[in-house]
């Protein structure tokens, strides 16, 4: 048996069983022909689409069917050519030639038409467009939900400390290292996470908040991890995500741990030393990919000793650890916040900005803000909205901010002299170091203190460059 006759069986059988799939292609594809390696055709399937039965081509070169076709010469290189606009009679189709290869010989190729117009194709295209700006505008509404809205800019501060503190966050925010953010109520524990999360790698994912406090602790499981379909009465059909798997690439904000049940914190602690966690009621292990920041106004040492808190989630999570100093040990800020508060309320209410004056300013100086940074903005919109001109007069204040002022007003003697030893001795420690070129070692001899102490005053007095 010749060389010829072997590849005509071949393509034989190979008919054959196209013959047998031929219902399954008159509806997969508008057409398809098969040719041997010398371009003749040995199976037509283009009759619907081109009204030329197969009895009349048989046997015939391909290029005498269609004049501009390159499937013989497919069928001699082998190599395939997908998705190719050719024109057939007249009509634009789309159509892809592939070789057939058996233990490594060419025995010929086959062409298919899977688009019988380039309208169709451009009517597919703009469907899957369609589909393509939903499924984007759906992704935007939830990427909304879940990003970051603070930067490091928008935490402002002369203060030493919290000058320090943005320094190191913003140092820590490019590693994955978990963080864990101690604070008053309203010292800005969240604007923190928001930062770090928005200077880290994982900027382009969501950030997801999650207060602890807020959910009831038979909810909170669920809530963070997610459920199965079918987990507990009233779970959703086909389960939920939880907010960890929600936060997969990004980062995930935990505020208020400190109230974390101890049947939560050993969960949670399980799930820190896993990298893993799994859904309620579901067996299947989801690898964690998330960056965490704990938050807590609680101080998780002393909760320790007291028996509420776990000492090794403790460890967990204070890998390291940002202490933010309450507003009243950085009343320097008190301008600087304030203004950038005003300026925030006038474009919020839609409305002219409006300006503290000197002595508006040394009043809130003089207030413990038990509430801090979150009780300045209350106590602010509410002059905001008192003031009738765009001077924040001191009766636009609260009466437990006026009262606290005629308060230290009648101490004021004993205040000014206050003030008046402290600059003598700021003056007199600027001096010192200006006189030993800067050397703090030297400068805390000559004034006869401890070098620990010079610090301190160094940040007390906000001389930062002298630090």
């Amino acid at each position: 048996m010749g060389k010829k006759q072997r590849e005509l069986e071949e393509l034989g059988k190979l008919r054959e069983s196209i013959e047998m799939m031929e219902e399954l292609l008159d509806n997969a594809y508008y057409g398809m022909v098969l040719v041997d390696t010398e371009g003749y055709i040995v199976k037509w399937n283009y009759e619907k689409l081109l009204g030329i039965r197969e009895e009349d081509v048989l046997g015939k070169h391909v290029k005498e069917v269609i004049p501009n076709t390159r499937l013989h010469i497919v069928a001699k290189t082998g190599e395939k050519e997908l998705c190719d606009i050719q024109e057939i009679h007249g009509k634009k189709v789309i159509t892809s030639r592939i070789p057939i290869i058996k233990e490594g010989k060419h025995l010929g190729a086959a062409g298919t038409v899977l688009f019988s117009d380039i309208s169709e194709l451009q009517a597919l295209a703009k469907k899957v467009q369609i589909l393509e700006d939903a499924l984007n505008k759906y992704k935007g509404e939830v990427s909304k939900l879940y990003q970051s809205r603070y930067t490091f800019d928008d935490i402002v501060s002369n203060n030493f400390k919290m000058v320090e503190l943005k320094t190191i966050a913003k140092r820590v925010a490019k590693t994955n290292s978990t963080i864990l953010i101690q604070g008053e109520s309203g010292t800005g524990k969240e604007l923190f996470a928001h930062a770090i999360h928005r200077e880290s790698s994982r900027k382009y994912g969501n950030f997801v908040t999650v207060n602890c406090a807020a959910i009831p602790k038979e909810l909170l499981e669920s809530e963070l991890f997610g459920y199965e379909e079918g987990a507990f009465t009233g779970a959703k059909k086909g389960g939920k995500m939880g907010k960890f798997e929600l936060a997969t690439g990004g980062t995930i904000f935990l505020d208020e741990i400190g109230c974390l049940s101890m049947d939560m914190q050993s969960k949670l602690l399980r799930v820190l030393e896993g990298r893993e966690f799994e859904r309620v009621g579901g067996n299947k292990p989801i690898k964690l990919d998330t960056r965490i920041i704990a938050a807590t106004n609680e101080k998780l040492e002393e909760e320790i000793l007291k028996g509420n808190f776990r000492k090794d989630l403790y460890y967990r999570l204070n890998v390291i650890k940002l202490e933010i100093p309450p507003l009243r040990e950085r009343l320097e800020d008190i301008e600087i916040i304030a203004k950038k508060i005003l300026n925030k309320l006038a474009i919020d209410l839609n409305m002219e900005e409006k300006i503290l004056t000197k002595d508006g300013v040394e009043v809130l100086k003089k207030y413990y803000w038990p509430g801090n940074v979150r009780e300045l903005r209350n106590v602010l919109e509410r002059a905001v909205n008192l003031a009738p001109k765009t001077i924040i007069r001191i009766q636009d204040f609260p009466e437990y901010i006026r009262s606290n002022h005629k308060t230290q007003k009648g101490d004021s003697n004993c205040q000014s002299l206050k003030e008046k030893l402290e600059e003598i001795e700021k003056d007199i420690i600027k001096k010192t170091i200006e006189e030993v070129g800067g050397n703090k070692t030297l400068a805390a001899e000559k004034l006869k203190i401890h070098r620990t102490s010079l610090y301190k005053k160094l940040e007390k007095y906000n001389m930062i460059e002298y630090l």
